[in-house]
């Protein structure tokens, strides 16, 4: 019996690829093109992919940063904003958007959307795919843009670059400090948790699974093990019959997953700063506990939405004021690995 499981087993991992692109390419008739510039892209172009709904607020920031960080064209599927997303995307000159109105969770939380997506236009490139609540920071990336990390990365033999994912908050409760459209939302997210992180190899994909920070702290102390997952691989050097298996948090084939040393040292790599704590999510906590969209099993994190549209206040005395990406390479949460 046990024989037959590790076969069964081993021919689902062998399926597990094709069966994804499976699904995307059958998905294709969910999207529908509003705006498309991708006959602009040139080789070499560096592409930022993401999905999302009702991002008004945050997309300002996250398009001028990554714009500064080297992305040339940004490939986005809404998926039913009402909230003027949609007009201020389509008024964007570097930004191609779809629209798809069906399930978010059902298109395996918009990866089937964007895996089309990266199949037809993302070959051959290095493709960033982000959330638009996260920014990507690395080494130097004031003054190195990612065509030199990623010319970096190409001559270390590396198809990959891994981010953990750093939740940022406040210092007082959530609807406190107010954002403005276009402004930095880390100049008021500006703590964040520097040392209650587990980190474990994840077999059998080779990834680090990473878990902690404010979210486990404050709402998944008693059930530490479904705290959210930070480690990402949001950069990669694009293959047409890649995928992703959830979120960005683990890809096929799994070698792309190996973005750490296996003798004890340290690889270059990132963090996404996450604004998920902008004030916006008190109110936003109550529709997506309706909505039901974001999590395999929804019922189980509605007291997580409860509590956060009670609007806490996450900072404690172990809270670290955010100071640049040395500061959080000296807290080890991120690393030069070589990169000098």
């Amino acid at each position: 019996m046990a024989g037959l499981r590790d076969r069964s087993l081993d021919l689902w991992r062998h399926l597990q690829r094709p069966v994804l692109l499976a699904r995307a390419i059958w998905r294709r008739r969910q999207v529908s093109v509003v705006r498309d510039r991708t006959a602009e892209i040139a080789p070499g172009d560096i592409l930022c992919f993401a999905t999302l709904r009702n991002e008004a607020v945050r997309l300002p920031f996250f398009l001028d940063h990554h714009r500064r960080l080297g992305i040339r064209q940004f490939l986005i599927v809404d998926n039913g904003s009402d909230d003027g997303t949609l007009d201020l995307l389509c008024a964007q000159p570097d930004v191609s958007v779809w629209r798809a109105r069906a399930g978010y969770r059902q298109a395996r939380f918009g990866l089937d959307w964007l895996t089309g997506l990266q199949m037809r236009h993302g070959h051959g490139h290095w493709c960033l795919t982000l959330d638009a609540d996260e920014a990507l920071i690395y080494p130097y990336w004031q003054t190195r843009d990612l065509r030199a990390l990623t010319g970096w990365l190409e001559g270390q033999g590396r198809r990959s670059f891994a981010a953990m994912m750093l939740d940022m908050y406040p210092k007082g409760r959530l609807s406190q400090p107010r954002h403005v459209p276009g402004d930095d939302p880390f100049a008021a997210l500006c703590w964040h948790d520097a040392a209650n992180y587990t980190i474990v190899p994840h077999q059998p994909k080779g990834n680090l699974w990473i878990q902690g920070g404010p979210r486990a702290r404050v709402f998944f102390g008693a059930e530490p093990r479904r705290a959210p997952t930070l480690n990402k691989v949001p950069l990669v050097k694009w293959h047409r019959r890649y995928a992703y298996l959830n979120s960005t948090h683990r890809i096929l084939p799994a070698g792309l997953n190996r973005t750490h040393a296996a003798d004890g040292g340290e690889w270059a790599s990132g963090v996404l700063l996450h604004s998920k704590f902008l004030d916006l999510v008190v109110a936003r906590s109550v529709e997506e506990k309706a909505r039901a969209e974001h999590f395999a099993r929804p019922q189980l994190y509605d007291s997580y939405y409860d509590a956060v549209a009670a609007d806490p206040d996450l900072w404690c005395r172990g809270s670290r004021r955010y100071r640049g990406w040395r500061g959080l390479e000296a807290a080890g949460l991120m690393s030069r690995g070589g990169w000098i």
